[in-house]
Protein backbone atom coordinates (compact mmCIF):
# COMPACT_ATOMS: atom_id res chain seq x y z
CA UNK A 1 0.00 0.00 0.00
CA UNK A 2 3.18 2.43 0.97
CA UNK A 3 4.63 1.82 -2.37
CA UNK A 4 1.41 2.49 -4.24
CA UNK A 5 0.57 5.71 -2.57
CA UNK A 6 3.75 6.70 -3.57
CA UNK A 7 2.99 5.89 -7.02
CA UNK A 8 0.25 7.78 -6.75
CA UNK A 9 1.90 10.82 -5.88
CA UNK A 10 4.73 10.66 -8.39
CA UNK A 11 1.95 9.92 -10.65
CA UNK A 12 0.25 13.43 -9.51
CA UNK A 13 3.62 15.34 -9.50
CA UNK A 14 4.31 14.13 -13.59
CA UNK A 15 0.59 15.46 -14.53
CA UNK A 16 1.29 18.89 -12.27
CA UNK A 17 4.28 19.29 -14.26
CA UNK A 18 3.06 18.68 -17.23
CA UNK A 19 0.38 21.61 -16.87
CA UNK A 20 1.78 24.64 -15.89
CA UNK A 21 -0.96 27.27 -17.10
CA UNK A 22 -0.57 30.89 -16.01
CA UNK A 23 -3.61 33.14 -15.59
CA UNK A 24 -4.12 36.75 -14.73
CA UNK A 25 -6.90 39.49 -15.20
CA UNK A 26 -6.10 42.39 -17.39
CA UNK A 27 -7.04 46.04 -17.58
CA UNK A 28 -7.31 47.60 -20.83
CA UNK A 29 -9.03 50.26 -22.60
CA UNK A 30 -11.93 51.43 -25.22
CA UNK A 31 -11.37 55.13 -24.97
CA UNK A 32 -12.86 55.78 -21.74
CA UNK A 33 -14.17 52.78 -21.19
CA UNK A 34 -12.06 50.30 -18.51
CA UNK A 35 -12.75 46.67 -19.87
CA UNK A 36 -11.08 44.17 -17.64
CA UNK A 37 -10.26 40.50 -19.43
CA UNK A 38 -8.67 37.20 -18.52
CA UNK A 39 -5.50 36.20 -19.78
CA UNK A 40 -4.16 32.90 -20.39
CA UNK A 41 -1.06 30.11 -21.58
CA UNK A 42 0.47 26.89 -20.84
CA UNK A 43 4.52 27.20 -21.01
CA UNK A 44 4.58 23.58 -21.26
CA UNK A 45 3.57 23.19 -24.30
CA UNK A 46 5.26 25.36 -26.48
CA UNK A 47 7.82 28.03 -25.96
CA UNK A 48 7.93 31.47 -27.10
CA UNK A 49 5.08 32.67 -29.62
CA UNK A 50 2.63 30.36 -30.77
CA UNK A 51 -1.11 30.79 -32.48
CA UNK A 52 -3.49 32.60 -30.14
CA UNK A 53 -7.31 32.89 -29.19
CA UNK A 54 -9.74 35.28 -28.49
CA UNK A 55 -12.75 34.32 -26.28
CA UNK A 56 -16.01 36.51 -26.54
CA UNK A 57 -18.62 35.89 -23.77
CA UNK A 58 -22.71 35.13 -23.42
CA UNK A 59 -24.83 38.13 -22.68
CA UNK A 60 -23.69 37.45 -18.77
CA UNK A 61 -20.84 38.65 -19.34
CA UNK A 62 -17.26 37.38 -18.41
CA UNK A 63 -18.20 34.32 -16.17
CA UNK A 64 -16.10 31.21 -15.10
CA UNK A 65 -16.96 29.70 -18.03
CA UNK A 66 -15.46 31.52 -20.58
CA UNK A 67 -12.28 31.48 -17.97
CA UNK A 68 -12.82 27.76 -18.08
CA UNK A 69 -12.80 27.49 -21.94
CA UNK A 70 -9.71 29.49 -22.44
CA UNK A 71 -7.55 27.49 -20.28
CA UNK A 72 -9.10 24.51 -21.97
CA UNK A 73 -7.54 26.41 -24.79
CA UNK A 74 -4.45 26.92 -23.40
CA UNK A 75 -3.78 23.18 -22.34
CA UNK A 76 -3.82 22.85 -26.78
CA UNK A 77 -1.01 25.19 -26.71
CA UNK A 78 -2.97 28.88 -27.45
CA UNK A 79 -1.87 32.07 -26.38
CA UNK A 80 -5.58 32.58 -24.85
CA UNK A 81 -7.45 36.12 -23.91
CA UNK A 82 -11.26 35.94 -22.81
CA UNK A 83 -12.66 39.90 -23.65
CA UNK A 84 -14.59 42.20 -21.37
CA UNK A 85 -17.62 44.16 -23.36
CA UNK A 86 -19.19 45.35 -20.91
CA UNK A 87 -16.80 46.87 -18.55
CA UNK A 88 -15.09 46.27 -15.62
CA UNK A 89 -17.61 45.33 -12.73
CA UNK A 90 -20.14 45.62 -15.19
CA UNK A 91 -22.15 41.98 -14.95
CA UNK A 92 -26.09 41.67 -15.53
CA UNK A 93 -27.43 40.11 -11.93
CA UNK A 94 -30.31 38.56 -14.11
CA UNK A 95 -31.52 37.97 -17.72
CA UNK A 96 -33.48 40.96 -17.89
CA UNK A 97 -30.52 43.29 -17.26
CA UNK A 98 -28.30 40.88 -19.57
CA UNK A 99 -30.89 41.29 -22.41
CA UNK A 100 -31.10 45.15 -22.30
CA UNK A 101 -26.84 45.08 -21.96
CA UNK A 102 -26.79 42.51 -24.81
CA UNK A 103 -28.84 44.64 -26.70
CA UNK A 104 -27.23 47.60 -26.51
CA UNK A 105 -24.33 46.65 -27.95
CA UNK A 106 -26.19 44.60 -30.69
CA UNK A 107 -28.20 47.87 -31.71
CA UNK A 108 -24.79 49.47 -32.19
CA UNK A 109 -22.92 47.49 -33.88
CA UNK A 110 -19.96 49.94 -34.74
CA UNK A 111 -19.87 49.94 -30.84
CA UNK A 112 -20.09 45.93 -30.27
CA UNK A 113 -16.53 46.09 -33.31
CA UNK A 114 -14.44 48.92 -31.42
CA UNK A 115 -14.81 47.10 -28.05
CA UNK A 116 -13.77 43.67 -29.40
CA UNK A 117 -11.35 44.98 -31.64
CA UNK A 118 -9.83 46.71 -28.43
CA UNK A 119 -9.50 43.30 -27.06
CA UNK A 120 -7.78 42.22 -30.52
CA UNK A 121 -5.35 44.56 -29.86
CA UNK A 122 -4.29 43.35 -26.20
CA UNK A 123 -3.97 39.63 -27.55
CA UNK A 124 -2.08 40.97 -30.72
CA UNK A 125 0.83 43.07 -28.70
CA UNK A 126 1.15 39.84 -26.53
CA UNK A 127 4.62 38.78 -26.55
CA UNK A 128 3.36 35.47 -26.82
CA UNK A 129 1.29 36.01 -29.85
CA UNK A 130 1.94 34.53 -33.53
CA UNK A 131 0.20 37.50 -35.17
CA UNK A 132 -0.26 35.76 -38.46
CA UNK A 133 -1.93 33.19 -36.35
CA UNK A 134 -4.76 34.64 -34.50
CA UNK A 135 -7.91 33.76 -34.37
CA UNK A 136 -11.61 34.63 -32.43
CA UNK A 137 -14.51 32.25 -30.96
CA UNK A 138 -17.77 33.36 -29.11
CA UNK A 139 -21.01 32.14 -27.49
CA UNK A 140 -24.31 33.49 -27.87
CA UNK A 141 -23.80 36.97 -27.77
CA UNK A 142 -20.43 36.49 -28.20
CA UNK A 143 -20.73 34.88 -31.14
CA UNK A 144 -22.58 37.41 -32.91
CA UNK A 145 -19.49 39.74 -31.77
CA UNK A 146 -16.84 37.55 -33.43
CA UNK A 147 -18.95 37.64 -36.76
CA UNK A 148 -19.32 41.39 -36.51
CA UNK A 149 -15.05 41.64 -35.73
CA UNK A 150 -14.71 39.57 -39.10
CA UNK A 151 -17.26 42.17 -40.93
CA UNK A 152 -15.17 44.63 -39.07
CA UNK A 153 -12.15 44.05 -41.74
CA UNK A 154 -9.70 42.28 -38.80
CA UNK A 155 -6.64 40.60 -40.08
CA UNK A 156 -7.10 37.61 -38.07
CA UNK A 157 -7.28 33.77 -39.66
CA UNK A 158 -10.72 32.69 -38.45
CA UNK A 159 -13.91 33.53 -36.48
CA UNK A 160 -16.28 30.70 -34.72
CA UNK A 161 -18.94 31.07 -33.77
CA UNK A 162 -21.19 28.99 -31.49
CA UNK A 163 -25.05 29.37 -31.17
CA UNK A 164 -24.55 33.53 -32.04
CA UNK A 165 -26.82 35.44 -33.85
CA UNK A 166 -26.75 35.63 -37.63
CA UNK A 167 -28.30 38.46 -38.34
CA UNK A 168 -26.44 41.83 -39.96
CA UNK A 169 -28.21 45.19 -39.94
CA UNK A 170 -25.51 45.79 -42.68
CA UNK A 171 -25.05 42.74 -44.99
CA UNK A 172 -22.45 44.53 -47.29
CA UNK A 173 -19.90 44.26 -44.48
CA UNK A 174 -19.55 41.16 -45.32
CA UNK A 175 -17.08 42.36 -48.30
CA UNK A 176 -14.69 43.64 -45.14
CA UNK A 177 -14.20 40.04 -44.10
CA UNK A 178 -10.66 38.81 -44.72
CA UNK A 179 -10.77 35.41 -42.39
CA UNK A 180 -12.27 31.81 -42.63
CA UNK A 181 -16.27 31.74 -40.82
CA UNK A 182 -17.58 29.04 -38.90
CA UNK A 183 -20.96 28.91 -37.40
CA UNK A 184 -22.59 26.25 -35.20
CA UNK A 185 -25.58 26.94 -34.56
CA UNK A 186 -28.55 23.90 -32.88
CA UNK A 187 -31.01 23.22 -35.47
CA UNK A 188 -33.87 23.59 -33.10
CA UNK A 189 -32.70 27.07 -32.11
CA UNK A 190 -35.83 29.59 -31.53
CA UNK A 191 -33.95 32.34 -31.65
CA UNK A 192 -32.03 32.15 -35.04
CA UNK A 193 -34.77 31.62 -37.33
CA UNK A 194 -34.53 29.46 -40.35
CA UNK A 195 -34.29 33.18 -42.21
CA UNK A 196 -31.39 34.13 -40.43
CA UNK A 197 -29.25 31.12 -41.73
CA UNK A 198 -30.55 32.06 -45.11
CA UNK A 199 -29.28 35.34 -45.10
CA UNK A 200 -26.63 34.92 -43.40
CA UNK A 201 -25.07 32.11 -46.39
CA UNK A 202 -26.85 34.65 -48.70
CA UNK A 203 -24.12 37.22 -46.89
CA UNK A 204 -21.36 34.90 -47.32
CA UNK A 205 -21.89 33.66 -50.66
CA UNK A 206 -21.85 37.37 -51.83
CA UNK A 207 -19.14 38.46 -50.25
CA UNK A 208 -17.13 35.42 -51.38
CA UNK A 209 -16.27 34.50 -47.87
CA UNK A 210 -14.59 31.33 -47.14
CA UNK A 211 -17.52 30.02 -44.80
CA UNK A 212 -19.20 26.97 -43.32
CA UNK A 213 -22.35 26.76 -41.44
CA UNK A 214 -23.30 23.17 -39.11
CA UNK A 215 -26.08 22.69 -37.77
CA UNK A 216 -26.72 20.43 -35.02
CA UNK A 217 -29.72 18.13 -34.86
CA UNK A 218 -32.21 18.17 -31.65
CA UNK A 219 -29.99 21.04 -30.18
CA UNK A 220 -31.25 24.60 -29.41
CA UNK A 221 -29.42 28.08 -27.89
CA UNK A 222 -26.91 27.49 -25.75
CA UNK A 223 -26.29 23.80 -26.48
CA UNK A 224 -22.53 24.60 -25.16
CA UNK A 225 -23.14 26.20 -21.51
CA UNK A 226 -23.05 23.26 -19.23
CA UNK A 227 -25.34 25.06 -16.84
CA UNK A 228 -28.72 25.78 -19.26
CA UNK A 229 -30.41 22.58 -18.41
CA UNK A 230 -31.74 19.90 -20.40
CA UNK A 231 -35.09 20.92 -21.48
CA UNK A 232 -35.53 22.40 -25.38
CA UNK A 233 -38.61 23.86 -24.51
CA UNK A 234 -37.57 26.23 -23.17
CA UNK A 235 -35.39 27.35 -25.92
CA UNK A 236 -31.99 26.93 -24.75
CA UNK A 237 -30.40 23.86 -23.15
CA UNK A 238 -27.22 22.24 -22.67
CA UNK A 239 -26.95 19.36 -25.39
CA UNK A 240 -23.61 17.14 -24.27
CA UNK A 241 -23.05 15.88 -28.16
CA UNK A 242 -23.56 18.90 -29.71
CA UNK A 243 -21.03 20.60 -27.05
CA UNK A 244 -18.44 17.77 -28.01
CA UNK A 245 -18.94 17.66 -31.71
CA UNK A 246 -18.50 21.39 -31.86
CA UNK A 247 -15.58 21.48 -29.91
CA UNK A 248 -13.79 19.14 -32.37
CA UNK A 249 -14.79 20.69 -35.21
CA UNK A 250 -13.39 24.40 -33.94
CA UNK A 251 -10.33 22.17 -32.87
CA UNK A 252 -10.05 20.96 -36.93
CA UNK A 253 -11.09 24.56 -37.90
CA UNK A 254 -7.88 25.66 -36.36
CA UNK A 255 -5.97 22.99 -37.42
CA UNK A 256 -6.45 24.12 -41.04
CA UNK A 257 -6.12 27.55 -40.66
CA UNK A 258 -3.09 27.65 -38.75
CA UNK A 259 -0.88 25.42 -40.22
Amino acid sequence: MKMLLVGLVSLGCVVAARAQIHSKLVEYRDGDALLEGYYTYDDSIIKGKRPAVLIVHQWMGLTDYEKKRADMLATLGYNVFAVDIYGKGVRPKDAKEAGALAMKYKSDRDLLRRRVNAGLDVLQKSELTDPKRVAAIGYCFGGTTVLELARSGADIAGVVSFHGGLDSPRPDDGRNIKCKVLAMQGADDPFVTPKDMAAFEDEMRKNRVDWELIKYGGAVHSFTQWDAGSDNSKGAAYNEEADKRSWEEMKQFFAEIFR
